[in-house]
């Protein structure tokens, strides 16, 4: 299994100090797995239990796995931001209360790059057969704000990646080789668009594929 190293886990939570996040979450993986997954953040349940990708949207996760013959052991898991970023908002209850509890949101530009040096570590020291991004924000942390989920995903995508040019920069450079990628939607997407289902069972279907061709 790999580890990030503590040093690289320290950097990351001193860059992200001040930001309106919670919990921290370690990638969890071989070091060699069949696929890389990269996805947003995490959510509250992830962020309590330092455990990448569980609840509903893990469950769908294992069902695409499954649905090529992977487990959660076969694959790298980790985010593009390690702490749940959260906002504060009021909910009014059956009896007439006002409470406020924190609610999941995307993760900032900021604290992508706060958290830029530990996806840059595991993207050099792992060795997967395909990077498989999970939604918008894992795809654009890699190839910029212009890739699009909805525009290539199940696509076979070989291109450099955004790297910064230090553990402590501020700066992305693109990589002098090339990675090999295939983005397709974030598993959360299926509960509140359900018609990404389909896609997203079309994707995991050609990426199964891809691995095949890999291996043989």
């Amino acid at each position: 299994m790999f580890e990030l190293p503590d040093e690289i886990v320290a950097l990351g939570m001193k860059r992200i100090e001040g930001f309106p996040v919670e919990g921290f979450v370690r990638g969890s993986g071989p070091k060699n797995p069949s696929i890389l997954l990269i996805g947003e953040a995490p959510g509250e349940n992830e962020a309590i239990q330092s455990i990448p990708f569980i609840g509903r949207a893990g469950d769908e996760l294992q069902k695409s796995l499954k649905s090529i013959g992977l487990t959660r052991e076969d694959v790298y898991m980790t985010s593009s931001v390690r702490s749940r970023p959260y906002i504060w908002k009021e909910k009014k209850m059956r009896n007439g209360e006002i409470t406020k509890r924190k609610y999941n949101r995307p993760p900032t530009q900021q604290e992508i790059l706060a958290h830029a040096p530990l996806l840059d570590y595991e993207l050099k020291n792992i060795a997967p057969l395909v990077i498989v991004t999970l939604g918008n924000v894992g795809l654009q942390r890699l190839l910029g704000k212009d890739a699009k989920v909805s525009q290539l995903h199940g696509k076979v995508i070989e291109h450099s990646v955004r790297h910064l040019a230090s553990l402590d920069g501020s700066d992305y450079l693109w990589s002098s080789e090339p990675y090999r990628i295939i983005p397709t939607y974030h598993p959360a997407s299926v509960f509140y668009r359900p018609s990404n289902r389909d896609f997203v069972e079309k994707d995991w279907l050609e990426i199964g594929k891809y691995i095949s061709s890999l291996e043989a």
